[in-house]
């Protein structure tokens, strides 16, 4: 008699799995699964800042619930110098996914993205994974190699050791290393015209260390050395350009030491100062065609 109870009970429990099949699914993902899901805990290399923009902020809400505060952790998780992080979308919020699946596939927007990052923690190649439970899974593979980092460590420390002095104001730092990046560094036309790739020019490694630079490495190695000053700053970008907006006393202005070093036709060495910490009003009179940018974006810059 026993058995055949235990028989119906079980045929009972039986066919309610049968009939309540997605219920009980629903049920022990949001209730169960989810319950222990957890973001990576974010950790800060010694090259992260705490800076934040107004396009992009620092943050420490890693269960997002707009697409700004996806924006939040992209750009909290590049500046920590992290290679994997893991968050996750909340019920609640339900276009969280496809906000993650627009901005992941955005390059422009996670380029702009990268440009408010310590460059030894911005990235060369980001990927990101996610699956119906809401897990997002980012793979960032980095710029800079371990012993390039350690390499330009040492060179940039030695050029502030034997240029910077403490009388300096910030306008006068900012000079100087200008002039030092520009008068060391010739601007690699083997790679911007002919894409012949000898030098790693549009790194910081390629303008301080093999003395070749694009824009890209004119601008990473400005930025290294306003980091290190402590100077507020960030790369600003438009289709085919790159270059430096710098915070001084309270004014945000352009800095362009691409345009700065020009190439000349006899080879002649040039430093000029036309692109030296200027106005977004004087860098549209003097050039439009490489310097159009996103303001939504570059929000200092208006």
């Amino acid at each position: 008699m026993k058995k055949v109870m235990l028989m119906v009970v079980v045929l009972i429990l039986f066919g309610a799995c049968i009939v309540y099949n997605e219920e009980i699914i629903d049920f022990t993902v949001k209730n169960i699964v989810k319950s222990k899901q957890e973001s990576t805990l974010l950790t800060n290399n010694s090259y992260a800042r705490n800076n934040s923009y107004q396009f992009v902020q620092i943050t420490s809400n890693f269960s997002p619930q707009s697409r700004q505060d996806i924006l939040n952790i992209y750009y909290t998780v590049l500046n920590s110098g992290m290679e994997n992080f893991t968050f996750y979308c909340p019920d609640e919020y339900k276009d969280c996914l496809n906000e993650v699946d627009n901005i992941s596939n955005d390059q422009n927007l996670l380029s702009n993205i990268n440009n408010y990052v310590p460059i030894y923690n911005s990235f060369q190649n980001i990927e990101t994974e996610f699956d119906t439970l809401g897990k997002v899974d980012i793979t960032i593979h980095h710029s800079y190699s371990k012993e390039q980092i350690e390499e330009l460590e040492n060179t940039a420390t030695s050029i502030l050791r034997n240029t910077i002095t403490s009388d300096m104001d910030n306008e006068k730092k900012i000079k100087v290393i200008h002039d030092y990046i520009i008068n060391t560094t010739k601007y690699d036309k083997d790679r911007s015209d002919n894409k012949v790739k000898i030098y790693h020019s549009d790194t910081a490694y390629g303008a301080l260390i093999e003395h070749y630079a694009i824009c890209g490495g004119y601008s990473d190695s400005m930025k290294l050395f306003l980091d290190k000053l402590e100077i507020p700053n960030y790369k600003i970008s438009s289709e085919n350009h790159i270059w430096n907006l710098v915070n001084l006393n309270g004014s945000w202005y352009h800095l362009d030491l691409t345009w700065d070093d020009p190439v000349t036709n006899t080879g002649e060495d040039i430093l000029e100062y036309d692109y030296f910490l200027i106005t977004t009003e004087e860098l549209q009179t003097l050039e439009t065609d490489q310097h159009f940018f996103d303001k939504t974006i570059c929000k200092e810059a208006n």
